[in-house]
């Protein structure tokens, strides 16, 4: 078996474009990452910090723990190199395993063969050493490996997540148009918010963004919601580590009476939806609810708030048109009824964000899915920006 302590180089992978929001996260843990790329972060690190990574962060995908890299330059090569590493101090022969592989490399044209290849090298081990091999499949249920390969290098990790993190465990009805949890997380770091002022969520949907508010602002982490990560079946795993990690994540919430949370969505039905995954969360009693217009939720006055607004994108055909006025609205309402604000509104339409009619302080770009999108940061100036001047709500220099 491995040693869980043993620090050795962990890779973080996220969404396109998420990976500063996880750096973040990272050093707010108390982690030094000391690379920083579009889908990963890489640092050091010991299995046991995998588990604590696992339970704690918000925005990312995996957490990948390295086993070894090597030079590659052809297909035919990889398999004695993986049949020489000692799985046996992995998993055990009566086991089971499953294989990711992320690979660009002219001399492998379907990825899918790399998995077999590497499946059989940790099979014929088995068979040599025990005259019996472990069990593999494509279900993430038990030990996961993830081998990446790009031009001359390649690498095998231990996959400490399995089933990946971006689902935080407490979505039950996921709406009509769900945003990922590690998205909304990500997009609620990136908007500077402090936390503690109001959070406002018109048109909020199945609640995804103000549920995963009210958990940073009440220290409330993922892991609360989960208790299987791939590392389990790894050989050496102590349950003890993960039963102390999950009481020091329960006792880290902190419940404030004075935090001020509203969702409001037109549809009654969106609303139920947005009760059940709080309720689910644990977090139902904290946030008002409102079945309205977004035009008529309510904004309590305030000299720092923060309101975030994620309207449809209008994808299909024709249905960009019909939402101009929407957009055209919000700006308004902006304008109108929040001021001392900061307002956000995160769309995957560029031409309909423009017609908001207000200049946003800060365009920060994200990916949902495959849509390029953009969270909007606008300035909701509360009367004159400078003395003997007056500026309307979001008008910016």
């Amino acid at each position: 078996m491995i040693d869980f302590t043993q620090t050795g180089r962990l890779v973080i992978t996220c969404y396109d474009r998420n990976a500063p929001f996880l750096e973040s996260e990272l050093l707010e843990l108390g982690f030094q990452p000391e690379g920083v790329f579009r889908t990963h972060v890489e640092l050091k690190g010991s299995l046991n910090d995998c588990l604590f990574l696992n339970m704690h962060l918000r925005t990312a995908s995996h957490v990948l723990y390295e086993i070894q890299s090597f030079p590659l330059d052809h297909i035919s090569n990889l398999y004695p190199v993986v049949k020489d590493l000692p799985w046996e101090e992995y998993i055990d022969p009566d086991g089971y395993f499953s294989v990711i592989s992320n690979v660009r490399h002219e001399s492998v044209d379907n990825p899918l063969f790399v998995n077999v290849k590497i499946k059989d090298a940790i099979a014929d081990r088995f068979r040599e050493i025990f005259g019996v091999r472990p069990d593999s499949g494509s279900v993430l249920n038990e030990a996961v490996f993830q081998f990446f390969w790009k031009g001359e290098e390649a690498s095998l990790y231990i996959n400490t997540s399995g089933d990946t993190l971006i689902k935080h465990g407490y979505r039950k009805i996921p709406g009509s148009a769900p945003m990922m949890e590690s998205l909304a997380a990500a997009t609620l770091i990136a908007s500077g918010w402090d936390r503690k002022s109001p959070f406002i969520n018109p048109m909020c949907g199945a609640g995804t963004v103000i549920i995963e508010a009210v958990m940073m602002a009440t220290n409330r982490f993922p892991g609360l919601f989960r208790d299987d990560y791939a590392m389990m079946y790894i050989k050496g795993y102590d349950a003890g580590v993960f039963y102390d990690l999950k009481k020091k994540l329960e006792a880290k919430i902190t419940d404030e009476p004075d935090l001020v949370f509203v969702a409001s969505d037109i549809s009654e039905r969106a609303i139920k939806a947005s009760k059940a995954n709080a309720r689910a969360a644990g977090v139902e009693d904290l946030i008002q609810f409102e079945t309205c217009d977004f035009r008529d939720a309510s904004i309590p006055e305030t000299n720092k708030g923060t309101l975030f607004l994620n309207p449809e994108y209008g994808e299909r055909l024709g249905e960009e048109e019909n939402l101009e006025d929407t957009y055209r609205e919000i700006g308004d309402f902006m304008k109108q009824r929040c001021p001392g604000y900061t307002g956000l509104v995160f769309t995957g339409n560029l031409n309909l964000g423009k017609k908001i009619g207000l200049k946003p302080k800060r365009r920060i770009p994200f990916y949902n899915g495959t849509i390029d999108c953009r969270l909007l940061v606008f300035e909701l100036y509360k009367g004159s920006r400078t003395p003997g001047k007056t500026s309307p709500a979001g008008a910016s220099d």
